[in-house]
């Protein structure tokens, strides 16, 4: 038992919590006024619901005795066997490990809200919250870190490109082709009603993100702070260049563009801040600068309305970070060595890994909203979508002037 390691590892699941929050008061700021309680509210819901599954067969499911390379079984349904012993070949108990990932299963749903803002049902979000976790969160992060056939493959996932961004994303893409375009009345501003929770959010965030990504490392060594560094020096080079490109195109910086780049940047890193060289983690973060822009340039030509554009920060952002990882990797650091030592097969792993997580996630989510649509509307009736959420759904206003 390393007490260093467990000490890192409890810090870092408490700083993946505070990210959940952030990301309330990040895409909170994005919407319109009107709306802003009901997208904070779906982020912190995830926290309770995710939890129950979490304890309940979720962490089991996920990191259980493998079966066919597909799922874990259910050795550790409501806590049985997880107490102060480690699990095989780590060094923190096994408490510890279920509190960290339980994080992660809690934000990835909610990173998916952004799509559908301003005109989604709660009730049914509910439901998609339950079904998504278990049927897509679940399996993708068996198959990459529970020991699943991706894991077998070797395929090089840090602290979540596929597991948790790229899930999210392409299911925020399919989502948008589900639920629809919002509706905007003539002359109704869209543009995001609070800067200064955006700032807010995206700082929350960052902040997380050094527990996200170090924290994976399950261990409080040189490799750990080569992951916090490599999550700084990302984000960093993303926000500038993200201006930068701005100020080109636009005339001004402004600051929500400042905040997207840098979170573009934050997941662009994540699978990779474990296995890249610093002066990688500069090339990722200014490559992703502009493959987020342009995504999010050609999202709004083809009409796409992810209001928050969930698809082109996180889809984009997580798969292109996950194929980079198979360019960047440097063997020395931790075992995976990329395309520029020589190393093909990784590559092609990594891009091969990636592309399976696109397809299952965009083609499960699709099921998921056009069953539960069968059930229960996914989309709110159009006098509370054009009256607002907030006090439509849940009787609350974010501001009474």
């Amino acid at each position: 038992m390393d007490t260093g390691a467990t000490a890192l590892v409890l810090v870092s699941a408490a700083l993946v919590f505070i990210m959940t929050p952030g990301l309330a008061f990040f895409y909170g700021g994005l919407v319109r006024r009107k709306n802003v309680l009901t997208i904070m509210m779906q982020s912190f819901v995830s926290m309770g619901i995710v939890t129950i599954i979490w304890v309940f067969g979720g962490f089991s499911l996920m990191f259980g005795k493998d079966i066919g390379g597909i799922i874990g079984n259910l050795q550790y349904f409501a806590l049985n066997g997880v107490g102060f012993e480690p699990a095989t070949g780590q060094t923190i108990p096994l408490l510890t490990y279920f509190v960290f990932q339980e994080m992660f299963a809690i934000i990835t749903p909610a990173l998916i809200t952004g799509a559908f803002a301003d005109r989604v049902s709660f009730k049914s979000y509910l439901i998609f919250l339950v079904f998504w976790s278990i049927l897509v969160y679940l399996p993708l992060a068996h198959w990459t870190w529970g020991g699943g056939f991706l894991a077998q493959m070797g395929f090089a996932d840090f602290a979540g490109g596929i597991v948790v961004h790229t899930s999210a994303g392409f299911a925020a893409l399919a989502s948008v082709f589900i639920v629809g375009k919002r509706k905007i009345l003539p002359g109704e501003k869209v543009e995001p009603h609070n800067v200064t929770y955006v700032a807010l959010g995206a700082g929350l965030l960052w902040f997380g993100w050094f527990g996200f990504n170090g924290g994976s490392a399950l261990a409080s060594n040189g490799l750990a702070a080569l992951a916090f560094v490599n999550t700084d020096i990302a984000a960093s080079l993303a926000m500038v260049t993200w201006m930068i490109i701005e100020w080109v195109r636009m005339g001004k910086p402004s600051m929500v563009g400042a905040m997207i780049g840098a979170v573009a940047g934050l997941v662009t890193i994540t699978p990779a801040a474990g296995y890249v060289q610093p002066w990688a983690a500069a090339a990722i973060g200014i490559l992703c600068a502009f493959a987020c822009y342009a995504a999010m340039q050609f999202r709004a030509k083809m009409g796409w309305d992810d209001a928050l554009d969930v698809w082109g920060c996180h889809g984009v952002g997580g798969a292109l970070g996950t194929i980079l990882t198979g360019v960047f990797a440097a063997k020395a650091i931790n075992g995976v060595s990329g395309l520029i030592e020589g190393n093909l097969r990784q590559f092609g792993v990594q891009l091969l890994g990636t592309v399976i997580a696109i397809v299952f996630s965009f083609v499960m989510t699709y099921v998921i909203l056009k069953v539960v649509n069968v059930f229960v509307p996914v989309r709110v009736p159009e006098e509370v979508e054009v009256a607002g959420l907030d006090e439509g759904l849940h009787g609350e206003v974010a501001y009474t002037v």
